[in-house]
């Protein structure tokens, strides 16, 4: 009997050096910690660009999104009406500045012509005024000859050396010729008149147009005016675009932070969306377990929701500070006081195998990391 339990006393002694011996050689094999948790890469908080009602909601808290699908919507009445509204004044203002445009050119044909017509008139008036002031320059000298040939003829005529005839026949060409002479003055200064009211006329119109050069301007000024409309006209556009709001990238919901029938402002927080395979595990790890723990280390974590189940994977990138580097509030040891603290390092690792579905971000667990 004291055999038997001596044996068991052996045995159980056995039993334990060897687990205690696996158990050492693990923890020296593997650097292992508890400040685990899930996090992600790609984590976007969504927001409407413009203010409204909600009045759909597509998606909930865990639902998978496909990249450009509508997770949400707002009441779009208000932006449509804007849209119709701008799209009236643009049709109405193209068609004022249509029929400005044709009025323009309509007009620009008709000065164009009587422009023209009148200053071929005068062009036609000064070439006749030429044509008859050579005539009558010809006119008097013929009549100036005629003169002289006729005082001399009347004092031949008063010496009774000629006959009378002959005297009259010079007197009745003097006459004609100084008829033709007057009416000649006459048709002279009514084509001095016809002139100077076709150049008169000429200018009124050549002046008429500088309404073209107003209209020009009444056009140019529909035009900005057009451009701003059309400016604001894609704002519209874009502001009744922007009450649906779309996942960016595939991944699932992890918040939503509004519900039908909410009234929110552009760039309130709507949804919390996480991109597909962008979750990892951050380890805290304390500065006394890093000896082996490099870049590329193979790591095995288990999650305190599924503690069945273990996912693999390696590190991808050890911090080079620690944590408490970045706390809001630092370790003040200015006064000299000072206590040990063991420092924990952020250890970024990164999931290879496993079902990534099950993780959530904020998750804790327990990691393995294979020292080197």
């Amino acid at each position: 009997m004291k055999r038997l339990g001596m044996a068991v006393i052996l045995i159980l002694l056995l039993i334990f050096s060897f687990l205690s011996f696996r158990w050492i050689k693990h923890r020296m094999d593997y650097a292992i910690s508890d400040a685990v948790f899930v996090k992600s890469d790609s984590m976007a908080n969504l927001a409407f660009e413009v203010s409204g009602k909600v009045v759909e909601i597509y998606k909930d808290v865990g639902d998978k999104v496909k990249s450009g699908e509508l997770l949400a919507k707002l009441e779009d009445k208000d932006y449509k009406l804007m849209v119709k509204a701008l799209e009236d004044r643009i049709k109405a203002i193209e068609e004022e500045a249509k029929a400005l445009r044709v009025q323009r050119e309509k007009l620009s044909k008709q000065l164009d012509y009587r422009v023209g017509a009148l200053g071929d008139s005068v062009m036609e008036l000064k070439e006749r005024q030429r044509a008859m002031e050579s005539q009558k320059q010809e006119l008097n000298i013929q009549l100036q000859q005629v003169e002289r040939d006729r005082e001399r003829l009347k004092r031949l005529l008063e010496e009774g050396l000629i006959p009378r005839q002959r005297y009259e026949e010079i007197d009745t060409k003097y006459k004609s010729l100084l008829a033709r002479l007057q009416s000649m003055e006459a048709n002279l200064k009514e084509i001095n008149i016809a002139i100077l009211r076709a150049q008169k006329e000429y200018s009124i119109a050549d002046a008429e147009k500088l309404s073209l050069v107003e209209l020009d301007r009444r056009i140019e000024a529909i035009e900005k005016q057009k451009e701003e409309l059309l400016s604001q006209h894609e704002k519209a556009k874009l502001d009744l675009e922007r009450t649906n709001l779309y996942s960016p990238f595939e991944g699932f919901v992890a918040k939503r932070f509004v519900s039908v029938g909410d009234t929110v402002k552009a760039g309130q927080p709507a949804f919390s969306v996480i991109k597909d395979s962008s979750m990892y595990v951050e380890v805290l790890l304390e500065e006394t377990k890093l000896k082996g723990v490099k870049v590329g280390s193979k790591a095995y974590i288990r999650l305190d929701a599924y503690p069945k189940e273990v996912f693999e994977g390696v590190v991808e990138e050890i911090s080079p500070a620690s944590a408490a580097t970045f706390a809001l509030v630092p370790r003040d040891v200015s006064a000299g006081e000072f206590t040990k603290v063991v420092q924990r390092i952020p250890v970024k690792i990164r999931i290879t195998k496993g079902d990534l579905s099950l993780l959530r971000v904020g998750m804790g667990g327990r990691v393995e990391i294979k020292r080197e």
